[in-house]
Formats: C-alpha cells, sequence, structure tokens
C-alpha cells in the first residue's frame, strides 16, 4: 500500500495516521518503542507493517502481482501499491464519506505539524503542491510517481521507468483485484486498531 491507502486504513486519530504515514520512513525494531514516537505513533507504524504483510499475503493483492509484465515483476510490489492508491482514489466515496480533496489537505496538515523523516520533509512540499493523494486518480499521474521512485529511490539500474502503462494495459483485471482486496485490508487494520494498547 501506498500513502493514501496508508492514511485510510490508519484511521481518524492523529497520531496513529501519523504512524500509519510514517511507516516507509522508520526502519529497525519498534520493541522497545523509539524514545521520540507516542504509543499511538508506534501503533501507527505497526499498523503499517501489518497491513503491508497482509497485502503481500492475500490473493488478489498477488494475482495483482502476477498481472505486471515479467520485465518489471522484481519491482511488482511498488507497482501494484500505487495501482492501488489509483483505485482507491477513483472509487474514494465507497469508503470514506469525507472528500478525497479535504482528507487529503488533512493529511498535508498533519504532517506539517510534526517534526518528519529527514526524507518525508524533504518531499512534504512536492507532495502538497502538486497534491500527489488527490492526482492518483488519473493514470498519468500514478505513472509519472512510478518515474520518480525509478530515478530517485532505486539506487541501481532499473526497469521501472514506464510502469503506469501497465495500469493501462490492464485496467480491468487491477481493478478488479482492488475491489476484492481493499475491503478485507479495511476489516483487517479496523481490528488491529481496536488491539490498541489504552
Amino acid at each position: 500500500m501506498n500513502y493514501l491507502a496508508h492514511a485510510l486504513l490508519s484511521g481518524a486519530d492523529d497520531e496513529c495516521r501519523l504512524g500509519g504515514l510514517l511507516g516507509d520512513f522508520v526502519k529497525g525494531p519498534l520493541a522497545p518503542p523509539p524514545a521520540q514516537f507516542s504509543a499511538a505513533v508506534v501503533h501507527g507504524l505497526l499498523l503499517h507493517r501489518r497491513i503491508d504483510s497482509f497485502a503481500d499475503a492475500h490473493q488478489a493483492f498477488a494475482r495483482s502481482r502476477r498481472r505486471v509484465s515479467s520485465e518489471r515483476r522484481r519491482y511488482s510490489g511498488i507497482i501494484v501499491d500505487m495501482f492501488y492508491d489509483h483505485f482507491l482514489a477513483v472509487h474514494w466515496a465507497r469508503y470514506s464519506p469525507q472528500p478525497l480533496a479535504t482528507f487529503s489537505a488533512a493529511v498535508y496538515a498533519l504532517l506539517a505539524s510534526r517534526a518528519l523523516p529527514d526524507r518525508l520533509a524533504r518531499i512534504l512540499p512536492t507532495m502538497r503542491d502538486e497534491d500527489w493523494l488527490t492526482s492518483y486518480r488519473e493514470p498519468a499521474a500514478v505513472g509519472r510517481a512510478l518515474d520518480r521512485i525509478a530515478v530517485h529511490r532505486l539506487r541501481r539500474s532499473n526497469s521501472l521507468r514506464g510502469a503506469g502503462s501497465e495500469l493501462v494495459a490492464g485496467y480491468a483485471g487491477f481493478e478488479g483485484d482492488f475491489l476484492e482486496f481493499f475491503p478485507a485490508a479495511m476489516v483487517f487494520a479496523a481490528h488491529f486498531r481496536e488491539q490498541r494498547p489504552a
């Protein structure tokens, strides 16, 4: 899952949502909890990791990864994460009563109000100014995001650039997989959030 899905699946609590959004930027063990984070942020970080594991084990997500061309199969997890944020944005009203633009603005405001890991702090102004979360509704924006990842996040030469074309080519199949997967992910995440220590 990518930023939009993790933000929604983290629930309405700001601290848990912050943890969900920081998940790709905070590495290493979370026990004992890092001193700089509240218990709720740590719970959000754990939720982020559990959601990623849930996705990797889910048959619909695995099916989507198999739909990715052999040329890019090595990066299929990254690709499907981005494709699923697209479908979440497209089908947003099914999963949230809050308008996507309002939700996205609240996420940017939350991130801007906190001390962030360096990499996230560097990309936040661009994320907000280009409104990445809302832009995921457009396949072209997903393609641009994957091209950015190919250049800025992957250290070795890779075949990720141009992967947005695979969303267009296999659209119906990826969409069907997402629509099967995401309700299950919402149930899983809600259950995990309920286990948060008092």
